[in-house]
């Protein structure tokens, strides 16, 4: 099972840290990240695996939230189905 986890904001030290952190803590792996800095604008996206996940979507998704809030970014984490049914063409 996968998810994907997008990142916005301005940029900082620390954000992928944080994020990360947060990641390893509950279990779930990083299988692929992208990042950019666009005149001081960050971006990442990463997809991620949830299967050994300590922890339920919903929770994961609460505990990026908290993080959005202290990074003042915006954090979505969406499962890998519904993400690839509202990308859909």
């Amino acid at each position: 099972m996968k998810a994907v986890i997008t990142v916005v904001g301005k940029d900082h030290q620390g954000i992928i840290s944080r994020v990360s952190t947060e990641l390893a803590k509950n279990s779930v792996n990083i299988l692929d990240i992208s990042q950019t800095i666009i005149d001081g604008f960050f971006s990442m996206i990463m997809v991620v695996d949830i299967s050994s996940a300590t922890i339920q979507l919903a929770d994961l998704n609460q505990a990026l939230q908290e993080i959005a809030e202290e990074t003042k970014t915006q954090i979505t984490c969406q499962h890998e189905d519904i993400f690839n049914f509202m990308h859909r063409v």
